[in-house]
């Protein structure tokens, strides 16, 4: 075989890979519809004509033991379309099988292949002969799984994952569109030249008006002149008026222009919610018969458009929306009898859009969420107490759902009772910038709903001036924005709060989190973003409202690595720059303020920050070290910060401003030397004093400490509180 035949037969294999995952989705469908229906004529056909579909491709590229199987499952299908069969439930977990087997046989060796192939053909044959159902697999290596497989993998090609599949359709506007820009850009060459010749006009009426201004001073050459002049000026005026016009038309049509072009180039991201879909009814089907329940998923908006990257992210959440359904909602099938409902159950899931923002719900009609047990729940897992849990809303207590590790099952299955699940679900809605929520009737089904913006690469933002730069904060993100008299901010332990519907709300300064000093307090109400969930919301003060904007996300250049609190940035419609604000990491970087105490109370002014505490900033990965330091330093004064170890601690020295770094030595991601080193070498924090507290008191690893910069080196073995107050003092005075 030369080369030549390895590349033919990849390329071969890959487009069988392709033709299979579609002739294998139209038989999943065909055979579940069949199963309710068996004598359903439009899906026989269309179930046959996979199979024999499947048969001829498996037979071009030489998979023999694909021929095989696709070949039996043809013979079965013909028997019942011709009416010499009734379908029952043991033909269809054959058909199924079989359909599995088809997408497995391409990614195993060729005598595997014939093996597992040959065991399905006598299973089945054995079938036909007794009427049976196949007890369990065929013996031997040949043995046949009892439930659906996953796709094969396919052969690894170069950059796939950022591949597009647009319809002809879609290529096709895109190219008009792009025709259409051609052509309007051709008009600046005339207008520029247009633009010339009124520039010539208005030259030749100054140099008239300079000639009337110089010249002589009789009457009549000067009224000559200023007619003249008038013509010019007529002239130019007219000109100007219709250039205002060309100008003000190429703008609404270069603008119109550009919008379609941006909706075509958008819509190429955007594929159906069935294209992630086509699975989940036989998964559904399966995992209900191994349940002993009977149900099934009706989906609904196939062809609501999802951006791709989301549309590839929500399969987790769905499956494990899919599978809650079925093993806590779904009730067995003498249960619901019993209840007079069918035996068999719905699940309904549906996407579609609204108010600019995409929704999933994935809803069943089973038994509910049983409120007092999950009340109970909550009291043994001493996640709050009884009378704060009797207390608690129901909204309130199913957001408990979400928690991680968080189940109601007393044992745990192969489907759920891990406490693996819902939390799962939560946190990838935050990663695409969605919530997600909870509905239920008791006796009459939960609705679990996912809401997201309908793309990632653009996001509608409330913007707002803070420290005299622009940023957005994502609307999906964004409780409620609202302003705040300053007599309504009270302060609590050192802290800020105000009152909003009922509840208390932390309150921190914008200028803090984003690392810009203090400015003059506001003269009016304070402008305020809440932030946050249910179970926590913050406040944070922000200097101007500016718009509401739809951006197109642009993300920053990678060379700058991951930025503190900034998602990625955009351009707003003048022109000027915005930067997206990271609200998952700015809520994190409040915990840590909050925790640390470091917080700037909005109305601090300059004469505030001048008459600042000295700042100390900790650094170490061991807890208690790094809280004895903490308290011991807040307890004499110092505003105390810290950092779980010297990556954090170098991250926070390049955002904030210290006059003290007390640093460990051995720590994970980077070590106290190399902390204090690069703080020496930076030409901002190289005066800064560092003080080093190490379990390593060896007269050389002082040395070592002391050759990289450090001021001060004292042993954890001789630590007491004194020793350690006293350096601090001796290095930067006392805290004020």
């Amino acid at each position: 075989m030369n080369p030549g035949d390895d590349i033919r037969d990849a390329s071969l294999l890959d487009l069988f890979l392709l033709e299979a995952r579609t002739q294998v989705q139209v038989l999943n469908t065909g055979l579940l519809a069949l199963e309710r229906d068996a004598t359903a004529a439009d899906q026989l056909e269309a179930c046959m004509r996979a199979a024999h579909s499947m048969k001829g491709a498996a037979r071009i590229v030489g998979l023999e033991g694909g021929v095989r199987v696709a070949h039996v499952m043809e013979d079965l299908l013909v028997d019942a379309q011709a009416g010499r069969r009734h379908l029952n439930a043991g033909d269809i977990d054959l058909l199924l099988r079989g359909a599995d087997l088809l997408l497995k046989l391409p990614g195993m060796g060729a005598a595997d292949a014939i093996l597992q192939a040959d065991a399905y053909v006598t299973v089945l044959a054995a079938h036909l002969q007794t009427g049976l159902a196949p007890a369990a697999s065929a013996s031997g290596g040949g043995a046949l799984d009892s439930g659906p497989q996953p796709s094969p993998p396919t052969r690894p090609q170069a950059d796939t994952d950022r591949d597009l599949r647009v319809n002809a359709e879609t290529l096709d506007r895109l190219l008009g569109l792009s025709s259409e820009t051609l052509v309007e850009s051709h008009r600046l060459g005339p207008f520029a030249a247009s633009l010339l010749q009124l520039k010539r006009m208005q030259e030749q009426l100054s140099r008239t008006l300079a000639g009337a201004e110089h010249g002589p001073a009789d009457a009549d050459t000067l009224r000559a002149t200023l007619a003249q002049a008038r013509q010019l000026a007529d002239a130019c005026q007219q000109t100007l008026g219709d250039r205002m016009a060309q100008a003000d038309q190429f703008g609404w049509r270069i603008g119109d222009l550009a919008q379609r072009l941006y909706d075509a180039s958008l819509a190429c991201r955007m594929r159906p919610f069935g294209d992630t879909t086509g699975g989940l009814p036989r998964m559904v089907r399966d995992l209900a018969r191994d349940l002993g329940k009977q149900a099934r998923l009706v989906v609904l908006g196939h062809t609501t458009r999802v951006d791709r990257d989301i549309l590839e992210r929500l399969d987790a959440p769905l499956n494990h929306l899919l599978r809650n359904a079925l093993d806590h909602g779904v009730e067995l099938p003498a249960q619901r009898l019993a209840q007079g409902k069918p035996a068999q159950g719905t699940i309904t899931l549906e996407a579609r859009h609204s108010a600019g923002m995409l929704l999933i719900e994935v809803a069943d009609d089973g038994a509910g969420i049983d409120l007092d047990d999950l009340r109970e729940e909550i009291v043994q897992r001493h996640l709050a107490s009884a009378e704060t849990a009797a207390a608690l809303s129901e909204t309130e207590l199913l957001s408990f759902l979400f928690l991680p590790g968080f189940t109601t099952r007393d044992a745990v299955t192969e489907v759920s009772g891990r406490g693996v699940g819902l939390d799962v679900v939560q946190d990838m809605m935050r990663q695409l910038r969605g919530t997600a929520r909870v509905h239920q009737r008791t006796g009459e089904g939960a609705r679990f709903t996912l809401e997201m913006p309908l793309s990632l690469s653009v996001a509608r933002c409330l913007i707002v001036d803070i420290g005299d730069e622009r940023y957005a904060f994502p609307l999906a993100y964004v409780q409620r924005a609202l302003t705040i008299p300053p007599d309504t901010i009270a302060q609590l332990e050192g802290r800020q709060h105000f009152t909003h519907e009922g509840r208390q709300i932390g309150l921190v300064a914008g200028r803090l989190l984003l690392q810009y000093p203090a400015g003059a307090p506001a003269a009016g109400d304070v402008p305020v973003i809440l932030l946050g969930d249910a179970t926590q919301t913050f406040g944070v003060a922000v200097d101007r409202y500016v718009a509401e904007r739809t951006l197109v996300v642009q993300p920053l250049d990678p060379r700058l690595g991951k930025l503190q609190d900034i998602l990625a940035g955009a351009l707003m419609d003048d022109g000027t720059p915005v930067l997206i604000v990271d609200v998952e990491d700015l809520l994190r970087s409040i915990e840590k303020r909050v925790a640390s105490g470091d917080l700037l109370r909005v109305g601090d002014g300059p004469q505030a920050e001048a008459q600042r505490r000295k700042r100390v900033l900790v650094v170490d990965d061991s807890l208690t070290v790094r809280e004895l330091e903490r308290k011991l330093l807040q307890n004499r004064g110092y505003e105390v910060a810290v950092g779980v170890d010297g990556m954090d601690g170098w991250n926070m020295l390049r955002a904030g401003t210290y006059d003290l770094v007390v640093t460990d030595v051995d720590m994970p991601r980077m070590d106290g030397i190399e902390l204090v080193t690069r703080i020496r070498h930076d030409a901002r924090l190289q005066s800064m004093h560092v003080m080093v507290v190490s379990y390593k008191d060896r007269p050389e690893d002082r040395q070592r400490g002391l050759d990289a910069g450090a001021d001060y080196y004292l042993g954890k073995s001789s630590f007491h509180d004194d020793a350690l107050l006293q350096a601090v003092e001796d290095l930067i005075g006392r805290a004020r």
